[in-house]
């Protein structure tokens, strides 16, 4: 997860209740062995902690190359304070201005990833 540092973009995808996948862009830390997501209430807080099995995707780019990481793992709200208060301390910031104080904690369980480097385009003909 090296690669999250330089991130352009990223999205959970959890599962809707009529078992279709759902996609929400989403702001993250993450420390190599899990992923914080930093939320308010409503339904993405709701989808991606009821129905717990998620994907999170990441990618980005240069000049030089581009990339993209794919993780499955668990999702769970956290709940202790203890748990709270380490994710505040977290480097973690709500991409607009807004009340965001829910924290969504995904354990790692399988991760995959390509890289890209960036060439110009060949000729069509």
């Amino acid at each position: 997860m090296s690669r999250t540092a330089e991130r352009r973009g990223s999205r959970a995808i959890g599962d809707r209740r009529r078992g279709e996948p759902d996609i929400f862009p989403v702001n993250f830390y993450s420390d190599g062995d899990s992923i914080l997501i930093r939320t308010a209430p409503g339904t993405k807080l709701l989808e991606l902690t009821v129905h717990s099995a998620v994907a999170f995707e990441v990618d980005g780019f240069s000049d030089e190359e581009a990339w993209s990481v794919v993780v499955h793992g668990h999702a769970r709200q956290l709940d202790h304070q203890a748990e709270i208060d380490e994710a505040d301390r977290a480097p973690l910031q709500p991409w607009i201005p807004t009340l965001k104080y829910r924290y969504v904690h995904i354990d790692i369980e399988s991760l995959s990833g390509r890289r890209f480097l960036r060439m110009p385009e060949p000729d069509r003909w």
